[in-house]
């Protein structure tokens, strides 16, 4: 054997290298595709969210509180009333407004702005994907032009409408005698809050959906390209571009308030519980600008969409999203400005409503136990938000389409729905510690426990919800593939078959909502012992938060929806190879359950979030009146009729909303039917139809027919109460606010009703059109397929229009009264 040389030394040291490298890079492979790494990731996670968030909240956690007083508690007197007890404890140890905000403020603070940077690179890691080809690039252009258009003068509309609001707002406080609390503040003061905080719960609300809808026309084309490499890619890069506005949308509500809490406190010398009471004007605001740019949107969407079913699918016989469709242009914009830039708004002000309730419900509370609890049940709803970004971002991250399979062996949404798993089981662990650092008192050592038990009521009404919307919109599951059967018949079958599944499927989320309900508010009355209503009512508080402790997730999924349907419609206009228009219709079938689930989750928080609002709403006027309002009696007229009232302008509102589609999607119609018959080299391709016209068109109707609708929902509660006041207020001062309670109570549980048949029916049609679609009954063009296509047609503005404008109005009455309770009460 001959001696080696220096140089051949190396040169053999060098491929043992490469020998063990790549020998370790082949086990490492093999490990990440094995079951145990997927185990073990989970596990990970779960450990390294626990430890963020003890780290997160350790740091605010009361000091150690100090020994027990008795007389340092008051009793709970809830048939006396809180009135009382908030009276008798200022008296006896007045509130210290000089005192600096806890330190849990400056983390939960550290987290949203966090939240804002990852947001920021989900925005970065998106865009740095591949565009693909030139046809793409058009298409994905047309889209963006449309829907930055449309959103520039729809919130050039609305900023129109908010000025004028928010004058009145000023004017009717500035009038109005301080409350009894805060007596020392002059008026002025206190308008100015309701004022600035109305405006930045507007401001912030419209950039939350205008932000999102920036970066959802960008991915659109991302997903497109992506999906013609892998499934697995283009699924990945669609979850992350809707969780940039999850993140973006959460991140800027906890900003909000948080900045409302200084500013507030430079204006008004307040304690830390009666800080919430001068941010109502938040929440209004996001649900002002949320109604408008759900209905603009929606119109929007559901115009062109509809105009585009008619003439193209049914007519014509054309496949959706052909570029020989005038109307198609216009369609892929409306996804993006009516479930993009109206779902953010709609969930932000979802979240901004629930937190304040729920600080207020909070701060009530705090004041009959020891003082070193008030700040924990005060920033108790912050904090669960912010572990909302962290373990949705957890689950956001660790969600990815199983290796080795091909696109039709995977079922995108068991994909998305093991992500979401993850961060329930985080967010699970989560409200636990949560509740133990920040509502643990000496005094009550096992109320946390209470507290906790109502959190995962929630938790677990939310994921109940979402899998009752998925039976009930899937078509792996029995409703849609009864639609879907009844379409052989004809047209009116499929119709009646929907409508039969939409009403139907009511049942069982009324029954969740009910029985989550009545346990969270069971349980947290038993907290400290003794029966106490205020401990009942920040149970439910509890479990509204529970419910939206994920929420990150659930609008990543949402937005997910019409990023993919948008990936297909470029696909189709591009002419794309087949293979890749099944990956994108594979994934816009998911997005429409996802869409529905995460209408059905809006819902049912909002029945969660108008309770915990009506609560407060009580809680104001018995301010204003100067002692308790506890019970509503609807036996006496003036309250039946108030209720009455409530329940009519859920269905005329709804009715307007459909009403509105159909004329702009007339028009559409009439559009789209000029060119064909002005334009025959259409059909051949020899002729290029008119995208810019239809664009236009729907533009200038969605604008126009938005407005009737949103002002009866603005005007009607206010006119309503104050009527009453007027005419009925000789024998009992609160008259006009009893009417609006029970106009409330009515008015939300009719909605809720209401809005679940619209979301769950709509979706069901659809899907039972994209069920036939895959070849089953006929396949596309078939008799089964054009009946299955009117019941989408029908569904359209059901799912797209009224049902999400509902969400927001039953929110937007109790945050709106909440507002204006001063006008419902007689001097």
């Amino acid at each position: 054997m001959l001696p080696t040389t220096n140089q051949q030394a190396a040169n053999l040291a060098s491929r043992d290298q490469d020998i063990f490298f790549k020998t370790v890079d082949m086990w490492y492979r093999s490990f990440r595709n094995s079951t145990i790494y997927g185990q073990f990731r989970i596990v990970a996670a779960i450990l390294f969210g626990c430890v963020v968030l003890f780290f997160l909240v350790s740091g605010g956690s009361p000091a150690a509180p100090s020994p027990y007083n008795p007389e340092k508690i008051v009793e709970d007197r809830a048939a006396g009333g809180l009135m009382e007890a908030t009276e008798i404890l200022q008296s006896r140890n007045p509130p210290m407004t000089g005192a600096p905000l806890p330190f849990m403020l400056y983390l939960v603070a550290l987290v949203a702005i966090s939240g804002l940077a990852f947001a920021g690179w989900l925005a970065g890691w998106v865009l740095a994907k591949d565009e693909g080809d030139e046809k793409m690039r058009q298409v994905s252009d047309a889209i963006r032009e449309g829907a930055a258009g449309f959103l520039s003068t729809q919130y050039a509309s609305i900023a129109k409408l908010a000025v004028l609001v928010l004058i009145g707002i000023f004017l009717m406080y500035i009038v109005r005698e301080p409350p009894k609390n805060l007596s020392h503040v002059p008026s002025s003061r206190l308008a100015l809050c309701v004022a600035v905080s109305f405006a930045t719960g507007s401001v912030l609300s419209g950039i939350a959906g205008y932000v999102g809808m920036w970066v959802a026309v960008r991915s659109n084309i991302r997903v497109a390209s992506a999906a013609t490499r892998s499934f697995g890619e283009a699924i990945a890069v669609g979850l992350r571009a809707g969780a940039f506005s999850g993140v973006l949308v959460v991140s800027m509500v906890l900003l909000g308030i948080i900045g409302l809490l200084f500013g507030v406190r430079l204006v008004v010398p307040a304690a830390l519980h009666q800080l919430p009471f001068l941010l109502v004007g938040y929440g209004f605001g996001a649900s002002f600008v949320a109604l408008f740019a759900q209905l603009g949107g929606g119109i929007y969407t559901k115009a062109a969409d509809v105009g585009a079913d008619m003439v193209g699918k049914v007519e014509s016989d054309i496949p959706e999203d052909d570029p020989r469709n005038p109307a198609v242009i216009a369609d892929l914009v409306g996804d993006n400005v009516g479930d993009c830039a109206g779902r953010g708004a709609d969930l932000f002000e979802s979240i901004a409503g629930e937190i304040l309730a729920a600080m207020i419900l909070g701060g009530t509370l705090s004041q009959q136990l020891p003082a070193d609890a008030a700040s924990g049940y005060v920033l108790f709803p912050l904090a669960i938000h912010a572990m909302d970004i962290i373990v949705s971002g957890i689950g956001i991250m660790m969600t990815e389409s199983p290796k080795g399979k091909s696109a039709k062996n995977i079922d995108p949404m068991e994909v998305l729905k093991s992500g979401y798993k993850i961060s329930v089981g985080l967010a699970a662990v989560g409200i636990v510690i949560l509740c133990r650092l920040l509502l643990y008192t000496d005094a009550h050592p096992t109320a946390w426990m209470y507290f906790s038990v109502c959190g995962l009521v929630g938790l677990g009404t939310a994921f109940l919800f979402i899998l009752v919307t998925q039976y009930y919109t899937d078509f792996n599951y029995p409703p849609v593939r009864q639609i879907a059967q009844a379409s052989l018949t004809g047209h009116g079958t499929n119709v009646i078959a929907g409508m039969s599944v939409g009403m139907q499927a009511t049942a069982a989320p009324s029954a969740i909502i009910c029985v989550a309900l009545l346990c969270s508010y069971k349980t947290g009355m038993s907290a400290f012992g003794a029966p106490s209503a205020s401990a009942g009512l920040f149970g439910t508080a509890v479990a509204t938060m529970g419910m939206l402790s994920t929420v990150v997730f659930v609008l990543a999924m949402d937005v997910f929806g019409p990023i993919t349907d948008n990936a297909g419609g470029i696909v189709e206009m591009s002419e794309q190879p087949e293979s890749v228009r099944d990956i994108t219709d594979s994934l816009d079938a998911v997005g429409n359950t996802t869409k529905a689930i995460t209408k059905g989750f809006s819902v049912g928080s909002a029945s969660l979030a108008c309770f915990l609002l009506f609560s407060a709403f009580l809680d104001e006027v018995s301010e204003l009146a100067g002692h308790k309002v506890d019970a509503v009696d609807i036996s006496v007229p003036e309250v039946f009729l108030g209720g009455i009232a409530g329940a009519t302008l859920v269905f005329y509102f709804s009715g307007q909303c459909m009403t509105a589609v159909g004329s702009a999607a007339q028009e559409v119609v009439n559009n789209v039917r000029t060119q064909f018959r002005e334009r025959p080299g259409i059909m051949d391709g020899s002729q290029k139809p008119d995208y810019a016209s239809c664009v236009t068109i729907v533009t200038q109707a969605a604008l126009r027919e938005m407005v009737a609708p949103g002002i009866v929902a603005t005007t009607v509660p206010l006119c309503v109460g104050f009527f009453f006041r007027l005419t009925s207020s000789s024998n009992d001062k609160l008259i006009g606010a009893k009417a609006i309670a029970s106009f409330l109570m009515f008015a939300t549980s009719s909605g809720v009703l209401f809005a679940i048949f619209l979301n769950t029916a709509g979706g069901a049609w659809d899907n039972a059109k994209k069920y036939i679609e895959q070849g089953v009954h006929g396949g596309k063009g078939s008799a089964a397929h054009k009946a299955a296509v009117t019941g989408d047609t029908v569904g359209d503005p059901s799912k797209d229009t009224a049902g999400p404008s509902l969400h927001v109005l039953i929110k937007l009455l109790s945050t709106i009264t909440l507002v204006c309770s001063p006008l419902f009460v007689a001097n």
